[in-house]
């Protein structure tokens, strides 16, 4: 066990190392001088050259990639050129908006698409199954924004109960925030739940046709039993890997929902930097993205040891 979780950790480090340099170098090919687009076409050469050294743009890639690297390392990201203030900073402040938003979302992803997905595979070509595949298709083939503007059309714009926007900040109460990241959710939740529904139903029914439950129903075990006692835990391992991919999912794929609900997160934060050809603010969000992809990656790892006895037998 030991050794595995060493190789493991060294295949994380690695994996990391290689991602930020793929990173680095991507962002700094992107058209465009991050000096020009600041001080506007009106500027003049010698204006440029001193804000290209002042921002170290003037310096080597490799100069300047050991030298991001080194701060990341140490949690310092750099400067924002738009913003002029610390990137860690600023984003640890979208976090708070975008780290709820993702955690809400697969609490409703989860609460809808289990016991769907359970439904379903109990009653394996029946209407119930019919009606939740249904359900479960239209779910994966409606976007995530068009679903916002429709919640915001019923909820918002015709019946009032919920804001159509913005975010309040924590600091106006724990209920006001929490409203205002209902919606968003939602239409967060509702794709990626139709997913984990149809990964849910194959799971269980594959657990369903085991031994082992045959022999638990053939002992007198009740129907309802043997699905909650040994199909459903039993049928976790491909559950618990789409939702790890789909937490990552939710981090990095909230742009188009917190640009239609105007919340001030992560995912917007990218999106203007990207527009402003805020290179250091770019590069950082999307390591943090794939740090976190890699990451979620391993704890699952780690989640298959625990939940499956055979792998923990296998890693000794």
């Amino acid at each position: 066990m030991a050794t595995l979780l060493t190789r493991r950790l060294a295949s994380l480090v690695l994996t990391l190392l290689a991602v930020s340099l793929l990173i680095f170098l991507v962002m700094n090919l992107l058209p465009g001088d991050p000096a020009a687009i600041m001080l506007g076409t009106s500027a003049s050469p010698e204006t440029l050259t001193a804000l290209r050294q002042e921002l170290g743009l003037d310096q080597p890639v490799i100069a300047r990639y050991a030298a991001w690297l080194g701060g990341v390392m140490t949690g310092d990201f750099g400067r924002s050129y738009t913003y002029g203030v610390p990137v860690a900073g600023l984003m640890a402040e979208r976090l708070k908006v975008t780290l709820p938003l993702a955690f809400l979302a697969v609490i409703l992803s989860v609460a809808l698409a289990i016991p769907l997905g359970v439904l379903s595979a109990s009653r394996r070509n029946r209407l119930a199954d019919h009606l939740a595949g249904a359900l479960s298709q239209v779910f994966i083939a409606v976007p995530g924004f068009w679903v916002g503007l429709l919640l915001v059309l019923v909820f918002s714009v015709s019946l009032g109960l919920m804001p159509s926007g913005g975010f309040p900040g924590w600091q106006a109460g724990f209920w006001p925030a929490l409203k205002a990241l209902i919606l968003p959710a939602i239409a967060l939740a509702l794709p990626q739940a139709g997913v984990l529904t149809r990964v849910t139903r194959s799971a269980v029914l594959e657990v369903l046709n085991e031994d082992f439950v045959r022999t638990a129903r053939a002992k007198g075990l009740p129907k309802r039993a043997a699905l909650w006692r040994h199909a459903v835990p039993n049928a976790l391992v491909p559950i618990i890997t789409i939702l790890g991919l789909q937490f990552t999912f939710l981090i990095a794929g909230a742009v188009l929902v917190e640009n239609v609900f105007n919340l001030p997160g992560l995912g917007r934060l990218a999106y203007q930097a990207l527009s402003q050809r805020d290179i250091i603010v770019m590069q950082s969000v999307v390591l943090f993205f794939a740090c976190l992809t890699v990451i979620v990656n391993f704890l699952v790892d780690l989640a298959y040891l625990w939940l499956d006895p055979r792998l923990r037998g296998r890693a000794a």
